[in-house]
């Protein structure tokens, strides 16, 4: 089959199209005949060899970390799906691969595709949609009449995430370019801050909740924007050793992990509030849910850019640029 590949980990790392093996179905794997998978912030983290001592990947790899697509075959222990079913998933990180013609997904990871979106839509929603799922609602339980504080509302995570934590009942504060403002407000922000004029840190208080996707100094600025008991959570680190704990990690990585968050967990405990990272996870039962509420209208995906499955690499810089709003995705059949 025909998949999009790196050969080695680095920032000039472009990737290139070849032929590779079929994967194997394991007894608990669905094959998926791949239609469509999204772009994410992650595969290029992922290229660049940023996780690699968390997402020990033998090279070469194929890239993607979402798809839609239909059911080929399933394992002989499957119950849940079979052929011709349309489905979305967020592969398990240690079985990516989606920028490729088929790929077998474990039968928990996976979910039948909302009846009401095309197979693009659908590719574009299930890692940007359980990570907000398993921020807001996960995490930092997100409670009606709560306020919450969104970093970058007109990205992919911003854009779901705006729209779960409106349906939530919670107050919503959220940064974007002056371009962008009506479109957020759009989403169901009440609060949207232009960041190239404004300063997040002056104007908002006494929040409940921080999503963070950004850099080191959002994080820090985000402390001041919550009030005492507040929770700031971030999907962009730095890591800590609880998260250590849970993946599995050996004890010298945790121990590195532990340094690398000593500043903000210091200074979230000066302030009295929670500091977590998330790196969020494969989960079908999860994603039904999410499923659920896009078939209501509660939640709509936000597709900005569909590339041919040739123009991956150029796919994948369009994200970088950081011009994208919500999703870009790459068709495959």
């Amino acid at each position: 089959m025909q998949a999009f590949i790196i050969d080695r980990y680095g920032k000039k790392e472009v990737g290139r199209i070849g032929e590779v093996p079929e994967p194997v179905v394991r007894d608990d794997d669905v094959l998926v005949r791949i239609h469509a998978a999204s772009i994410n912030a992650l595969d290029s983290k992922i290229r660049s060899g940023e996780f690699k001592l968390i997402l020990p990947y033998r090279l070469p790899l194929i890239l993607g970390n979402d798809v839609a697509g239909t059911v080929v075959r399933v394992g002989a222990r499957v119950r849940s799906f079979e052929p011709g079913d349309e489905v979305y998933a967020r592969p398990d990180d240690d079985r990516i691969g989606t920028f490729a013609e088929f790929i077998a997904v474990k039968e928990s990871s996976l979910a039948l595709k909302p009846t009401n979106l095309s197979m693009v839509e659908a590719a574009s929603v299930p890692l940007v949609a359980l990570t907000a799922w398993q921020v807001l609602v996960e995490t930092a339980k997100l409670k009606k009449g709560q306020k919450v504080f969104i970093h970058a509302g007109s990205g992919g995570v911003g854009t779901i995430a705006i729209q779960l934590a409106k349906h939530l009942g919670a107050f919503v504060a959220t940064t974007t370019s002056s371009a962008n403002i009506a479109w957020v407000k759009a989403l169901g922000a009440d609060v949207v801050i232009d960041y190239k004029q404004q300063d997040f840190a002056t104007v908002l208080r006494d929040y409940d909740v921080v999503l963070n996707s950004l850099g080191s100094g959002e994080l820090l600025k985000s402390l001041e924007v919550l009030k005492p008991g507040g929770h700031l959570v971030s999907i962009s680190g730095p890591p800590t050793p609880a998260f250590g704990l849970a993946r599995g990690l050996a004890w010298p990585l945790r121990q590195v992990l532990r340094l690398l968050s000593s500043g903000i967990r210091t200074k979230a405990k000066k302030k009295r509030v929670q500091y977590t990272f998330v790196f969020m996870r494969a989960d079908g039962p999860q994603l039904r849910e999410i499923t659920s509420l896009i078939e209501s209208g509660a939640i709509q995906p936000v597709v900005d850019k569909v590339f041919p499955f040739q123009d991956t690499r150029q796919a994948l810089a369009y994200v970088d640029s950081g011009r994208a709003k919500g999703k870009a995705v790459v068709q495959v059949a």
